[in-house]
């Protein structure tokens, strides 16, 4: 039987999507109207719908952004909200969301959802699209009958997350376009305009002073083994990037990045700021604290504040206090985080310290992201500077000694 997509309007004049199976558009719109319904409009999705239902490699290739995971996660805030059972609103999210991969999952959830089966239960099959605290929160919720409010944490927390990264891309954007510039322009320097300059000084007698001389076999070499310098950066930096994916290599970088004058505070702040509205999110959905630490250390990048993360978990479940684990680390957790933990510990009320603390970073790193351009530019200046000054150095020495033999 032909399957519907229909809008209908209620009583109180608002609008309603929902999908219902009939003979024919007639007698779609009598069930409509038994429902106390009016009609409005409708569209067959039956055959198209079941073809594509199943979910391929093709589709597990897909990306589901976080912004596709954020809307979901609020608009089905909103309909649970509003008194849409929990099926019946996945379903018409499943119909309304444009990422066609993310469509069929929601519609496999609402199939499970249908047979009995918990939301978080069922989230638990794509452990790819929603990580382990957003399906512990879930949880959560539906084991205390507070869906909705976890939701809405929920939103909360993704589009903070969402933000913070949309800034610290953002802030690097533009030292990252103007060092591929400057490495771009360089080699176009090296292979083909510095050996025009440089072959004028091969038809003189004049001794060349060393920068000279190291910079015509620079640019020789580069002229002459063109795609072998390309091929070589290329390499180099993929090579780059795969020893950083490693476990020692990701260690060792991200001690030297914590280490480095600019980037190391940048990095503890968001470490920081992430750490501390992920605890207030999970213990204000009544999360133990140390799922809580367990689930925290899966969500920092930095992989030293996640040793710290499972540490924490591991000690406070023997009894250990959160404040007694963090001061071991200064270098991590500065004496003001730790102290107002350390408060917030014996007040009972960490899960809201956390989310003030959170707050304070949050608007740190946001002031720094914004001013980090006007940080970064004397230093690419100064590194452009020397570079154009031992070129220029390299260049004209060798005429004022050729000025000298006449």
């Amino acid at each position: 039987m032909p399957k519907y997509i229909y809008t209908a309007q209620l009583s109180n004049g608002s609008t309603v999507k929902d999908t219902m199976e009939a003979a024919n558009l007639s007698e779609l719109q009598a069930k409509i109207s038994t429902k106390g319904l009016r009609y409005v409009s409708a569209k067959e999705i039956a055959n198209k719908k079941t073809s594509s239902g199943a979910i391929t490699w093709v589709d597990k290739l897909s990306r589901i952004s976080m912004v596709d995971k954020m809307f979901f996660t609020q608009n089905l805030e909103v309909m649970v909200r509003t008194g849409f059972s929990l099926a019946r609103a996945l379903k018409t999210l499943g119909l309304q969301t444009s990422n066609p991969y993310f469509s069929k999952v929601i519609t496999k959830l609402c199939s499970e959802v249908e047979k009995g089966k918990t939301l978080a239960s069922t989230l638990r099959g794509y452990p790819k699209i929603f990580p382990p605290i957003f399906v512990n929160m879930i949880e959560a919720g539906e084991v205390s009958g507070q869906l909705e409010s976890v939701l809405k944490r929920l939103t909360i927390q993704m589009k903070k997350d969402h933000g913070l990264i949309a800034k610290v891309k953002s802030a690097l954007t533009y030292p990252a376009v103007i060092l591929v510039a400057m490495v771009g322009i360089s080699i176009a320097m090296f292979i083909f305009v510095i050996p025009k300059i440089t072959s004028l000084y091969s038809e003189t007698s004049v001794e060349l002073p060393l920068a000279t001389k190291l910079l015509i076999r620079t640019s020789d070499f580069a002229s002459q083994n063109a795609i072998l310098v390309i091929v070589g950066i290329v390499l180099l930096i993929f090579a780059f990037f795969r020893a950083i994916q490693t476990r020692r290599g990701k260690r060792i970088w991200q001690a030297l990045l914590l280490r480095s004058p600019i980037f190391g505070k940048i990095i503890k702040k968001i470490n920081l700021a992430r750490f501390t509205r992920t605890l207030s999110s999970l213990l204000k959905t009544d999360i133990p604290i140390v799922k809580a630490f367990e689930i925290i250390s899966t969500t920092l990048g930095n992989v030293y504040y996640q040793d710290v993360m499972k540490i924490a978990a591991e000690e406070v479940k023997q009894g250990v206090n959160v404040t007694t684990v963090l001061e071991r680390y200064p270098k991590l957790f500065p004496p003001v985080v730790t102290q107002i933990v350390n408060v917030g510990e014996q007040s009972g009320t960490l899960d809201t310290i956390s989310e003030e603390v959170a707050i304070f970073y949050e608007d740190d790193v946001e002031q720094t992201m914004a001013s980090l351009a006007t940080i970064i530019e004397p230093l690419l200046m100064l590194i452009l500077g020397v570079g154009v000054g031992f070129i220029a150095i390299a260049i004209i020495m060798p005429m004022y000694n050729l000025v000298e033999t006449f």
